[in-house]
């Protein structure tokens, strides 16, 4: 224990001393501009990113639609799994299959939009997931924000939707005027903010601690050329490993939370069933 001890606080010293330890900072996040500089289409490196993800999506799934087959092989069963496993786990179990129809399209494109944005962070040469800037996950909360008020205007009507939300029936008149502007701003700001700040916040938290791992490994094994350093950057490295797995876990789990979330406030605008 004592040995582990002293080898961590050398760790700590050299670390304060920041001896050529480059820790990953949050300006990471806003990259120059690399194409098309000082134009309307100027480009960084997370703009390319999205780009080329992008790209990569249509052409696996307009290659894969066109080649589909009355008896699927293994590629189409897969690419079919994964749209019905939407569909059946998040849409329809949250809004069954009658309301939820309308909604599979949009809500296995949010799937699997972030999904493979968010993996981008761990795809070497891109590493950096393209939802860790607030505009995209903006995009896709604004998406969730009209749909569900398109839902609750045709469902209800708007006069309607508002007194199911803001007036629960039974509730005193003076907690309704506390009531009222809390739900209100639930509805306005609370609902899309929650969403676009959840996936962001989790895929900039996610980045900068395997940077900061990896970023550690380089230093105490290459730079720092202190046997005792080395055995610190074992354990960074694993740690860095581990990390990585992780954030391939995370990038599933902030789809799937954001993909329910999205259906579970369009659900909500429906009047409720007796």
């Amino acid at each position: 224990m004592a040995g582990v001890a002293e080898l961590m606080g050398a760790a700590g010293m050299t670390l304060a001393a920041g001896e050529g330890l480059e820790i990953p900072q949050i300006d990471e996040f806003l990259p120059p501009e690399i194409l098309f500089a000082g134009t309307p289409f100027a480009m960084n490196r997370i703009i390319l990113i999205r780009v080329v993800m992008t790209i990569v999506m249509l052409l696996v799934l307009g290659i894969s639609a066109s080649r589909a087959k009355l008896i699927p092989g293994r590629w189409q069963g897969f690419v079919e799994w994964g749209i019905e496993y939407v569909r059946d786990k998040i849409v329809y179990e949250v809004m069954g299959e009658l309301r939820g129809k309308r909604y599979v399209p949009m809500i296995t494109t949010i799937f699997f939009t972030i999904f493979f944005f968010n993996l981008c962070g761990i795809i070497p040469g891109m590493n950096v997931a393209a939802t860790a800037t607030i505009m995209m996950p903006l995009i896709f909360a604004a998406w969730t924000f009209v749909q569900y008020w398109i839902a609750a205007c045709r469902e209800q009507g708007l006069i309607s939707y508002l007194k199911q939300e803001c007036t629960p029936p039974g509730v005193p008149f003076p907690v309704l005027i506390l009531l009222v502007p809390m739900q209100l701003i639930d509805i306005l700001i609370i609902r899309p903010a929650s969403l676009t700040l959840r996936l962001l916040a989790n895929m900039i938290a996610g980045h900068l601690i395997v940077a900061l791992c990896f970023s550690a490994t380089q230093f105490f094994l290459i730079i720092a050329e202190n046997k005792m350093m080395m055995a610190a950057g074992v354990v960074t490295f694993v740690g860095g490993f581990i990390m990585t797995l992780f954030e391939a876990f995370v990038a599933y789990l902030q789809a799937f939370i954001f993909a329910t979330l999205s259906t579970v406030y369009i659900n909500m605008s429906y009047p409720e069933e007796d």
